[in-house]
């Protein structure tokens, strides 16, 4: 596309150093190393890299054109300034692709915890239903049979990747897709240009307040998904607008405030929580590998079985619901259906089991609500002890960390503390302050608290301190695949770590323990 034709078709306000000639551009890229020739290099500042420091490389790398937002002389190619080169870059991105979003049903959720469960039971539904889904998750996304890896640790992609992937999913003929909408995502404007017609909010408890500083800065950060509701415009195949937000949430109160404040009378708003009739739960029961409930729905009561464990999923089975049936007219039995086919997200209470005469639980959670709530499903699950260990991550939210630790200190029997991407932030460090935490709630060193650095180490603890009907659940890592230290990403997956601890235990051939730093 032509420079100036694209900026007119993104609808941003700039200026130019000197008159923009006939530049075409063949695609979009803020990573100067990524840069193809023709591209058009966005620079802008980011969490640990100001773009603008990297124009000269894109330039010689073959940038046809440069957008930025400092006041700058870069020579050879258009310069381009911007007020906000990040958020201008989500409308290009989606100028260049055609703007995708308008010519589907786009569905967010947002929440602390439980959203990328939320995204892939929404997803699941909707495809029994017959109605072509696509899936952006922080995990991965799917196209069709098509399924493309976003990355290694939790995060919403940048707009170009998202962008792009919208663009495929018309391609192939997709009429409604699922995007998980991360704190950072939003609020560093990489779902701008999205669309949003239908957005979902599980929760929002507490988590990075390193980057967002307070708790009113994070919930700002995920209620920009309802006002980005308002700001789409009627589509053809339908308008929306609607916001799908938890009851039982500390939440509910500030949204209805806030959606109030502003003035967002274009939004419908769908409860649901454990006791709203219109849509809601009761009689939960559960076992070691199921739970079943009674689903109210419009008045009507249908009783649902799931192989998802925890009351936290209950809620996230409500709010996948409520966001499907704000896009669709629902079939109660093929919902029912395909909740009950759904098996879950890789590393969400995901069990291990190679022949032990204890329970194996590897799990995703990395908040204090998170880390509460799956212990507490870790007791509905066995009669005998749990065993936590998890850790909590370097250069991030620190009152998580002691947060962590009370909760653990309250809920296990025994917990032990362990690396969890430590990044450049001490280890030690960080395991002494989370053990005098556990402490200062009850814990005994050396007794019902462990500070094992190594997390390979850490999980073969709790292994060998486990006896029949125990259960042992690792937390806050999950599916990922990988693990910081300094900053050097190390191959890591607590689910191999939890077969070869148990191997080990058992005295079988099995899976070998993942190599990290601290073992030497």
């Amino acid at each position: 596309m032509d420079l100036k034709q694209l900026l007119q078709s993104a609808n941003i306000a700039y200026k130019s150093k000197s008159e923009l000639a006939s530049t075409d551009i063949s695609g979009i890229q803020s990573d100067s190393r990524k840069i193809e020739i023709g591209n058009l290099f966005i620079a802008y500042r980011g969490d640990e890299y100001d773009g603008h420091l990297f124009i000269e490389s894109a330039i010689s790398n073959g940038a046809a054109a440069v957008i930025g937002s400092e006041d700058l002389h870069p020579v050879g190619v258009p310069y381009i300034i911007v007020k906000d080169s990040r958020k201008s870059m989500a409308y290009i991105a989606a100028a260049i692709f055609g703007y995708p979003a308008r010519e589907l049903t786009v569905i967010g959720v947002t929440g602390t915890d439980g959203k990328t469960t939320t995204v892939n039971l929404i997803y699941e539904i909707l495809n029994a239903h017959g109605i072509p889904t696509g899936m952006i998750s922080t995990v991965n996304a799917r196209i069709g049979k098509e399924e493309l890896d976003t990355g290694f640790h939790v995060t919403t992609p940048e707009s170009p990747t998202i962008q792009q992937l919208l663009k495929k999913m018309v391609q192939e003929g997709l009429t409604h897709v699922v995007l998980e909408a991360t704190s950072h995502g939003l609020d560093q404007d990489r779902v701008d240009a999205c669309e949003f017609d239908i957005g979902v909010v599980t929760n929002i408890t507490h988590e990075h307040l390193d980057y967002h500083k307070d708790y009113d800065g994070y919930f700002s950060a995920k209620f920009k998904l309802i006002e980005k509701l308002a700001e789409t415009a009627p589509k053809e195949h339908g308008s929306y607008r609607t916001a799908v937000i938890n009851h039982d949430d500390i939440s509910y109160k500030r949204i209805l405030e806030r959606v109030e404040k502003q003035r967002l009378e274009s939004i419908r708003l769908v409860e649901y929580g454990l006791d709203n009739r219109s849509l809601g739960a009761s009689d939960i029961t559960s076992s070691s590998t199921e739970m079943c409930f009674e689903l109210h729905m419009n008045n009507q009561d249908y009783h649902v079985e799931t192989s998802l464990l925890g009351k936290y999923n209950v809620s996230n089975i409500l709010a996948a619901v409520g966001g499907v049936s704000a896009a669709i007219d629902l079939n109660p039995g093929i919902t029912i259906d395909a909740i009950a086919k759904f098996t879950g997200v890789p590393g969400r209470m995901e069990q291990i089991n190679i022949g032990q005469d204890f329970i194996a639980i590897v799990d995703f959670a990395h908040t204090p609500n998170a880390l509460k709530v799956a212990l507490e499903t870790a007791r509905d699950i066995t009669a005998k002890r749990v065993i936590a260990v998890f850790g909590s991550a370097g250069l991030r939210d620190r009152e998580k960390r002691r947060l962590m630790a009370a909760v653990s200190a309250k809920l296990a029997d025994i917990t032990i503390l362990t690396a969890e991407d430590p990044r450049t932030e001490d280890l030690d460090c960080i395991l002494a302050e989370m053990i005098a935490v556990a402490v200062s709630n009850g814990a005994v060193t050396g007794h019902t608290a462990f500070s094992v650095p190594d997390r390979g180490e850490a999980i073969k603890k709790a292994v060998s301190l486990a006896t029949a009907d125990d259960l042992v659940i690792a937390c806050g890592k999950g599916h990922e695949q990988s693990m910081c230290f300094g900053k050097i990403e190390y191959p890591w997956d607590d689910r191999n770590a939890m077969r070869a601890a148990i191997s080990e235990y058992l005295g079988i051939d099995g899976q070998k323990m993942p190599y990290l730093p601290t073992q030497n």
